[in-house]
Formats: C-alpha cells, structure tokens, sequence
C-alpha cells in the first residue's frame, strides 16, 4: 500500500513475543480512500513483516489466537 493513502496512524500496543524476542506492534491506519486497517508489524532481528488487516480478518485471527491460549495450561509460557 502506497504510503500517499494514508491519513493517520495511532499506536494501539507494542510488545515483545516470547521465547524468541520478536518485537510486535498493532497500528490502527486511517486511510484516505475512506477505510481503516490494523496494521501488525514484527520485527525479527533485521527483518520486519507488515500485515494491514481488515476488522473481519482482525476479529477471527484474534479469536483464533484466544482459543489456542485458553487451552493452554496456565503460568509457562511456551517453549521454556
């Protein structure tokens, strides 16, 4: 996506991804051809992966993200 489309960004979250330190941020994007993303940018070491999402994409990879950490035991986290 060209950066001339967008009209504002606000940070929402910034957080550090265990065990591998990867570090994530979710972008809410106000884009001028009247739409918003969220965009999620992961840094690994040197290299970044940007996704913008839709609200319908946001919504079933978050309630796919919230199905697999509630079935996961409590106070480990995975992968120590």
């Amino acid at each position: 996506m060209p950066i001339m489309d967008e009209l504002n960004i606000k940070n929402l979250a910034k957080l550090t991804a265990s065990p591998y330190r990867q570090e994530i941020e979710l972008l809410h994007v106000e884009h001028r051809a009247d739409y918003v993303t969220l965009r999620i940018r992961i840094r690994e070491a040197k290299r970044f992966t940007i996704f913008d999402i839709d609200a319908d994409t946001a919504r079933l990879w978050g309630q796919a993200m919230l199905d697999w950490a509630n079935a996961q035991p409590l106070g480990k986290p995975s992968g120590e």
